[in-house]
C-alpha cells in the first residue's frame, strides 16, 4: 500500500511538472504583437488604440500576415500542451452525417431539382430530371468547380424561362463578392463572358434574353446599382437600370413566384421601397409601388388569379398585418385593403399566395404557426407541431400554381424534417427527415421552455435541451448561446453536432433574449440604439436564472455567440467576467465606436439605425457603455476563443484580433485567450461539407478542455 502511495505521488508530481513546464512553454510562446499607439477623439473623450496597425484592407501586409499565422499557430501549442480532442470529436461528429444523401425534389415547371452528396465529396451535386423514372442530368458538380480553390461557395442559382440556361453566382474568396456564370443546358458550355463584382442576386426577363442583377460598391461593398445584361453580351454593355444613393439602404432583385415581375428590393433596418418591372417588357423603367416613408416597412407577393399583390406592412400596425392591392392604385395606401389586422400579440412573417388559398407564417408567444387561408370564404387551417419549442420555416416553394406547399420542422432534439401539406384539407405529409447515424433517439432527449424574470421584470424565453440519463440538477455543465440583433429570431432547431455535447452531460440553452423578434416587434425595439443594454442584460440574467432553477453547476457555466452575437459575448464578459467558465465569440463585431465610425467599411451606414451614429454624442455616449473593445478592463477573464475570417465583408478581421490582443494585456487571470483565423474564408468560415465541421470540433474540444 505505501509503495502504491509512493509512485501515485510520483506520477502526480511528474503530471504537475509537465503541466507547469508546458504553461511556462505557451506563455513564452504567446504572440506579443507590437503597439503603434492611434488616439481617436470625439465628443471631448479619447480612445487610444494600440493595435490600430493590424487593419489592412489588402490582406497582403506580411507583418499582419506572420501575427495572424503567430496566433494559429499559438492555437495548436495549447491544443497539443494537453488533452487534445480535436480530431475524435470530428471523427464522432462527421460518422453522423450520410455520406450520400439526397435532397427532396421540388417541381419547377417541367423539371424536378434536386441536390446529391456523394461520398468524398465536400460539396453538393445539382441535379434535374422529368420524373422520379426519368434520366438524370447534372447541371452542375460544385466539386468541380471549387477544384484548386482554398475556398468556394455556390451562393445562388437559377435556370431561365425556357428551361436551357442555369445562371450560377460563385464566390471564391469568402469576402462576398459574387461572379455570375451561365451555363448552356442544352450544349454543356459555360460561357466565358461573366459578370463580376455582384451582390448575386438575379432576376430573369420572360423571353430569358436578359438577366437583371446587382452590382457592389468596390469600396464599401454595398449593392447599389442594378443592370439588365443581354445574354451572350460583354459585362461593359449592360444598361443601368437603377442607382440607389442612399448609403443606408442596400438594393435586392429577384423575380416574382409568378415571374411576371422583376422585383427590385431597396431597404434599410427602418424602411423599405419596392420597384416592379413588368417581365415581358425588360426594358421599361422600373414603376415605384409605393414609395419609402419612414419608418415603413412592407413587402409584397403578386396574386395573379386574384389580380393583385399581397402587401405585408407595418403601417399603423407595429406587428404588420396583411393588405391587398391592384398594381395600378399601390401607390395610395388609403386604397389598401386590410386582409388580415393588426395583432398585439401576433407578428406576421410571411405570406404565400396561391390560386385558392394563401399560406401564411406568423410568430405569438414566441412560436412561429403555419396557417392555410381559403380565399372564398376565409376559412383557416392550422399546421400543428409537438415539441414545446421548434422551429418551423416554409420552405422552397416556387410554384404558384400548385395544390400543395413544403414546409420544414425540426426540434432540439427532432432532426430537420420537410413536409408537404395539401391546401385544400392541411393534411402533411412527411417527405424526408434527416438522418441521424449511428445510436440516435431523439426520445433519450428532453425539450423545456421556460421564462426567466429579467432585471426590469420582462420575461426572456429560453428554449432547453439536455439527455435525460445525464441530467442531475445543479451538477451540469450549461452551455447559453445567444444573438440579440437585427430583429432575427434565433429558432430551437435541430443539430447533430450538438450531440457530441449532449452526449457528455451539458444543458445547452437559446436565450431568446430582446434584439430580435421572438416575442414580436416590441421585442426588437427594446434591444436596439438606446436599449441595447437590455439584450446583454437579458443574456446574464438568463444565465443566473438557469444556475438557480438547477439547470447548470456554478463555476460549469460557457456561452456563446457569433457576428452580433460576438457582440454579446463581448459586452457580457465584461460585465459579469466570473459567470462564465469559457466564452467561444465568432467572427465577433466588437470595436463597435471605431467600425460604425467610418462609412467606407462594409455595413457600416446601413446599420445607424441598429446600432447608432457615433458622429451624434448621445449614440456614442451609449455605445460606449458597451462597446466590448473600449470596455476591457484589468480583470479575471475567463477562458476565450475567438474565430475570424481574413476576408469576411461583414466583420472585418482586424476587430477579432485586435480584441485579442487587448484582452490579453488586460486580463489578470491565467485562463487562455486563444485566437483561430481562417486565412482563406470570410463570415461564415471555410467552405465544404465536412471541411467547416473540424471548426465545431475544435470549439467543443476547446470547452472540453477548459471544463476539465
Amino acid at each position: 500500500m505505501i509503495k502504491w502511495h509512493l509512485k501515485f505521488l510520483l506520477i502526480y508530481s511528474l503530471v504537475s511538472s509537465l503541466n507547469l513546464i508546458n504553461a511556462e512553454t505557451l506563455k513564452n510562446k504567446v504572440p506579443v504583437p507590437k503597439k503603434v499607439p492611434v488616439t481617436f477623439e470625439a465628443h471631448g473623450v479619447k480612445r487610444v488604440d494600440n493595435y490600430y496597425w493590424m487593419r489592412d484592407d489588402t490582406r497582403k501586409d506580411s507583418e499582419v500576415i506572420s501575427h495572424l499565422e503567430s496566433e494559429n499557430q499559438y492555437l495548436e501549442n495549447w491544443f497539443e500542451s494537453g488533452p487534445d480532442l480535436r480530431d475524435t470529436l470530428f471523427e464522432e461528429i462527421t460518422d453522423r452525417i450520410p455520406k450520400k444523401e439526397d435532397s427532396v425534389p421540388v417541381r419547377l415547371k417541367n423539371y424536378e431539382y434536386f441536390r446529391r452528396y456523394e461520398p468524398g465529396n465536400e460539396h453538393g451535386i445539382y441535379i434535374r430530371r422529368k420524373n422520379k423514372n426519368a434520366k438524370e442530368f447534372i447541371l452542375i458538380d460544385v466539386n468541380e468547380l471549387a477544384k484548386g480553390s482554398e475556398f468556394y461557395q455556390l451562393a445562388n442559382w437559377s435556370i431561365s424561362p425556357n428551361e436551357n440556361l442555369m445562371a450560377y453566382a460563385e464566390d471564391t474568396t469568402g469576402r462576398r463578392e459574387y461572379t455570375i456564370k451561365f451555363k448552356d443546358l442544352v450544349t454543356g458550355e459555360t460561357y466565358k463572358k461573366v459578370l463580376s463584382d455582384s451582390s448575386g442576386d438575379m432576376a430573369w426577363s420572360s423571353d430569358g434574353k436578359y438577366l437583371f442583377y446587382v452590382l457592389r460598391n468596390k469600396e464599401t461593398l454595398l449593392p447599389f446599382k442594378l443592370f439588365r445584361h443581354k445574354i451572350g453580351s460583354s459585362q461593359e454593355d449592360d444598361v443601368l437600370v437603377y442607382e440607389e444613393k442612399d448609403p443606408t439602404f442596400y438594393l435586392s432583385v429577384g423575380n416574382s413566384r409568378s415571374m411576371q415581375f422583376i422585383e427590385i428590393n431597396i431597404s434599410s433596418t427602418t424602411s423599405s421601397e419596392v420597384r416592379l418591372i413588368d417581365s415581358e417588357f425588360p426594358k421599361e423603367s422600373p414603376v415605384i409601388f409605393l414609395k419609402r416613408e419612414l419608418d415603413h416597412l412592407y413587402s409584397i407577393e403578386h396574386d395573379p388569379e386574384s389580380d393583385r399583390f399581397l402587401v405585408e406592412t407595418n403601417w399603423q400596425a407595429s406587428n404588420f398585418r396583411l393588405m391587398s392591392i391592384d398594381i395600378n392604385n399601390s401607390a395610395d395606401k388609403n386604397q389598401w385593403k386590410e386582409l388580415i389586422p393588426h395583432r398585439e400579440n401576433v407578428l406576421l412573417q410571411s405570406a404565400l399566395a396561391f390560386p385558392d388559398h394563401l399560406v401564411i407564417m406568423e410568430r405569438e408567444n414566441g412560436l412561429r404557426n403555419l396557417k392555410i387561408i381559403t380565399k372564398k370564404d376565409s376559412s383557416e387551417k392550422s399546421i400543428n407541431f409537438n415539441d414545446p419549442s421548434y422551429n418551423a420555416y416554409l420552405a422552397a416553394n416556387p410554384e404558384y400554381y400548385s395544390d400543395k406547399f413544403y414546409f420544414g420542422y425540426s426540434s432540439l432534439r427532432t432532426p430537420d424534417s420537410l413536409f408537404s401539406s395539401k391546401l385544400s384539407t392541411g393534411r402533411k405529409r412527411l417527405l424526408k427527415q434527416a438522418e441521424v447515424k449511428g445510436p440516435f433517439s431523439k426520445s433519450d432527449y428532453k425539450v423545456e421552455r421556460k421564462f426567466i424574470k429579467g432585471r426590469d421584470g420582462t420575461l426572456v424565453p429560453v428554449s432547453l435541451v439536455y439527455k435525460r440519463t445525464t441530467f442531475k440538477k445543479n451538477n451540469n455543465p450549461l452551455f447559453v448561446y445567444g444573438y440579440g440583433s437585427y430583429g432575427l429570431s434565433i429558432d430551437a432547431g435541430f443539430s447533430s453536432t450538438r450531440l457530441s455535447l449532449l452526449d457528455r452531460g451539458y444543458v445547452f440553452a437559446i436565450a431568446h433574449i430582446r434584439g430580435g423578434q421572438e416575442m414580436g416587434r416590441s421585442w426588437y425595439e427594446d434591444g436596439k440604439i438606446f436599449n441595447k443594454l437590455n439584450t446583454f442584460y437579458d443574456f446574464v440574467d438568463v444565465t443566473k436564472g438557469l444556475l438557480e432553477e438547477g439547470y447548470g453547476q456554478k463555476g460549469r457555466v460557457f456561452a456563446g455567440g457569433g457576428s452580433a452575437g460576438g457582440l454579446l459575448m463581448g459586452a457580457v464578459v465584461n460585465m459579469e467576467p466570473t459567470l462564465y467558465k469559457g466564452i467561444i465569440s465568432n467572427v465577433p463585431f466588437v470595436d463597435v465606436i471605431t467600425t460604425m465610425s467610418d462609412p467606407s467599411i462594409p455595413l457600416t451606414t446601413g446599420e445607424y439605425s441598429e446600432w447608432g451614429n457615433p458622429e451624434n454624442k448621445d449614440e456614442f455616449d451609449y455605445m460606449m457603455q458597451y462597446s466590448p473593445y473600449d470596455n476591457i478592463d484589468n480583470i479575471d477573464y475567463p477562458s476565450i476563443l475567438v474565430t475570424a475570417g481574413l476576408w469576411d465583408s461583414q466583420v472585418q478581421y482586424y476587430e477579432p484580433a485586435k480584441y485579442v490582443a487587448k484582452l490579453r494585456d488586460f486580463t489578470t487571470s491565467n485562463n487562455p485567450i486563444l485566437f483561430k483565423v481562417n486565412l482563406s474564408a470570410g463570415h461564415s468560415g471555410v467552405s465544404g461539407r465536412f471541411e467547416s465541421l473540424k471548426e465545431v470540433a475544435m470549439e467543443y474540444a476547446f470547452l472540453l478542455r477548459v471544463d476539465n
